[in-house]
């Protein structure tokens, strides 16, 4: 499929707004992908791609997840508002046919982060805070921040996000401190080899 015919079956699955987000998101990918050094079409194809099943019902999502076997952690099956991510990465590989990994995989960690993140799955977590649609208190910040860093927008964007779940007593996701973590210790490596 074309970039074109990804972006017309998105177009299917969600509502006016959330659509536009998406290719907000692609672009900005695209923009991050290109001043980072990873690949700007498989930025772009993530963003578009990202929140497929954003606006499908969670009983819906959780039946993708189900029959393609992914095995959900106990965090994860209790974070409703991960499972778009997961279903997902599902639907593209197994029904819209994407079989690059990389994509993949990128989709499916965008919501929470995890340990380990490749250099696009740090572009699209970080374009889907900042993309040009998002506004948010402090997402201006964010976008001056990802001129200079893709970690430090995931670290204000996870420090960010894991308070608001606190304070509403929503379980928290390991692996986004995991994602947290991982990005916190690769600026304080740039920061020891600058002095």
């Amino acid at each position: 499929m074309t970039f074109e015919e990804y972006e017309a079956e998105v177009k299917k699955h969600l509502t006016e707004k959330r659509f536009y987000h998406s290719q907000c998101v692609a672009r900005c990918a695209a923009r991050l992908a290109e001043k980072y050094g990873a690949d700007v079409e498989k930025a772009r194809l993530a963003g578009i791609l990202h929140d497929i099943m954003k606006d499908t019902p969670p009983e819906e999502q959780l039946k993708i997840i189900e029959k393609y076997g992914i095995m959900l952690t106990e965090a994860e099956r209790r974070n409703v508002k991960l499972w778009h991510a997961v279903s997902g990465a599902a639907y593209i590989e197994h029904v819209l046919g994407v079989e690059d990994r990389e994509v993949i995989e990128a989709v499916a960690c965008h919501t929470g982060g995890k340990a380990g993140m490749t250099l696009l799955d740090k572009v699209l977590f970080a374009a889907d805070y900042i993309s040009d649609d998002r506004d948010y208190p402090g997402v201006e910040e964010l976008r001056v921040l990802s001129g200079s860093s893709l970690e430090e927008v995931m670290v204000e964007g996870i420090a960010f996000t894991i308070p608001e779940r606190m304070e509403q007593r929503l379980t928290l996701e390991p692996r986004s401190i995991e994602a947290y973590n991982e990005a916190l210790w690769t600026l304080e490596a740039r920061k020891e080899q600058k002095l």
